[in-house]
């Protein structure tokens, strides 16, 4: 079966420290560019549990558990990527002569993207749960009479929290690679969906925006959020964040139905212009990658889509 007769299915994937990770029907799969210029690969199977699987069909509820299933699933792949890249780092000169602080390096590389994962995390929590709240309670406490007027600002300071903080991090060179191959994999998908022959011209031809997309995601929990806080009162600080808390996992089932909608959407003229704020951020989080890297996107996907089909034989 040819690249363009075989079904188009709807795929995921996950950018990695220099690599991609694509999630398919029965394996998770990522290929790394190593140091020696190879390509490398680590697939896990796809475990299917009875009521997870009953939970993702549940709208408002799959959100919740997609999130946490991708990212257990990252975060196993994204070790692997670590791994590799400290692997590249050795010296085959001085191999034999440091191979405890080579494996103390790898160790070092790997707990060091879990701690950075870790505190990226409560970094996030801590900004958008505290910070926009605090900061409009300062700057705007006795300007708005209702409510609503006071959730709009804060909402706004939450994207402006966003955007600097994603640019900041932008301008390091490993994040810069990061993106470069978040914006490979999107135009991986976006070539397989359009049925195009998954080779590096092709695929360099499509953009690395996509409207299924974390980024997107990201963007509508923080427009949701105003609309869905809008319906509740508060009458202090505190209760405030407590209340931020409490609805948080609403805001994420509902921005995922909402991103799922936006995308059902994008073929059509005026509504797909609702999925626009998501790609706009994709223009920090993805950049132009170049053909090595579009490279390893499509040799991870074309490797998912094999063993797809392997288990399905």
């Amino acid at each position: 079966m040819s690249q363009k007769e075989q079904p188009r299915g709807i795929y995921g994937g996950q950018a990695v420290i220099e690599g991609v990770m694509f999630a398919g029907r029965s394996v998770h799969v990522t290929a790394v560019r190593r140091k020696d210029n190879s390509i490398e690969y680590f697939e896990v199977p796809k475990k299917e549990i009875g009521w997870v699987q009953m939970l993702k069909k549940i709208p408002f509820v799959r959100g919740i558990v997609g999130i946490v299933e991708s990212s257990a699933k990252g975060a196993q792949h994204l070790n692997f990527s670590a791994e590799s890249f400290a692997e590249g780092e050795e010296d085959p000169k001085e191999a034999k002569k440091e191979q405890k602080e080579s494996i103390a390096g790898k160790v070092s590389m790997i707990l060091g993207v879990a701690v950075v994962g870790v505190l990226s995390f409560v970094f996030g929590k801590f900004v958008f749960t505290l910070i926009p709240p605090i900061i409009e309670q300062l700057l705007f406490a006795n300007v708005f009479q209702n409510q609503i007027g006071h959730n709009l600002i804060e909402g706004l300071i939450k994207i402006i929290l966003l955007v600097a903080y994603i640019y900041f991090i932008s301008l390091t060179p490993m994040i810069k690679r990061l993106f470069q191959y978040h914006g490979a994999e999107h135009k991986v998908i976006s070539a397989y969906e359009a049925g195009m022959e998954l080779t590096v011209a092709n695929v360099q031809k499509f953009s690395t925006l996509h409207y299924r997309c974390g980024s997107s995601f990201i963007v509508f929990t923080v427009l949701v959020g105003v609309i869905i806080y809008s319906f509740f009162t508060y009458d202090s600080f505190v209760e405030r964040i407590i209340q931020r808390i409490v609805l948080l996992p609403v805001v994420i089932g509902v921005s995922y139905e909402v991103l799922r909608f936006t995308n059902s959407l994008r073929e059509v003229p005026v509504l797909r212009y609702l999925g626009y704020p998501g790609l706009w951020l994709q223009k920090l989080t993805t950049k132009q990658p170049d053909n090595t890297q579009v490279e390893v996107s499509i040799a991870s996907f074309n490797r998912m889509l094999e063993r797809d089909q392997q288990a399905r034989a």
